[in-house]
């Protein structure tokens, strides 16, 4: 897998306050991950770089959990911005898009590294009245070592106005 070039701004920047461990970008202790249209617009892409403290069991492996919440997250995302677009509106407008996950799949190929940067791409495969079905492959350049399945479940807008995501 190699990185795609990106346009506009992190999709999760449209919620500022939000406090979610794998995408929240007011969580002081969280991965702060930053999800992007890839410049093509077919998929949804993120660069990310693990901290050390993530291992698994290794110096340089990528504990699976990490994996799982990097797909979990960017997956959502992706399937929050697809809707926005499927439904005409700017990202982050009101009514506010929600998802959550309703199932999570992961398929992990081999061991991720920990010390390279690690791609995501994220693929909205169909919408389907309140289901998203996303493909998510994860791995540093030129690899994917796992691929998540997930089934994301539009929720009614719980979110203030202008919170979006």
């Amino acid at each position: 897998m190699h990185p795609l070039p990106t346009i506009g701004q992190p999709l999760q920047d449209t919620w500022p306050q939000a406090t979610c461990y794998g995408c929240g970008p007011a969580n002081p202790f969280g991965l702060h991950i930053k999800s992007y249209w890839s410049e093509d617009g077919s998929a949804v892409v993120a660069t990310y770089h693990a901290d050390p403290k993530y291992n698994a069991g290794f110096d340089n492996v990528m504990y699976g959990g990490l994996v799982a919440s990097l797909i979990d997250c960017h997956s959502v995302w992706a399937a929050i911005a697809y809707t926005y677009r499927l439904e005409g509106r700017e990202h982050g407008t009101s009514p506010i898009v929600t998802y959550v996950t309703g199932r999570l799949d992961v398929r992990y190929l081999r061991p991720t590294p920990l010390h390279d940067p690690i791609h995501l791409h994220a693929v909205v495969e169909k919408v389907e009245g309140r289901k998203a079905t996303i493909v998510c492959q994860l791995g540093p350049a030129g690899s994917v070592t796992a691929e998540g399945h997930v089934l994301a479940v539009r929720i009614e807008a719980d979110k203030s106005i202008g919170a979006g995501g």
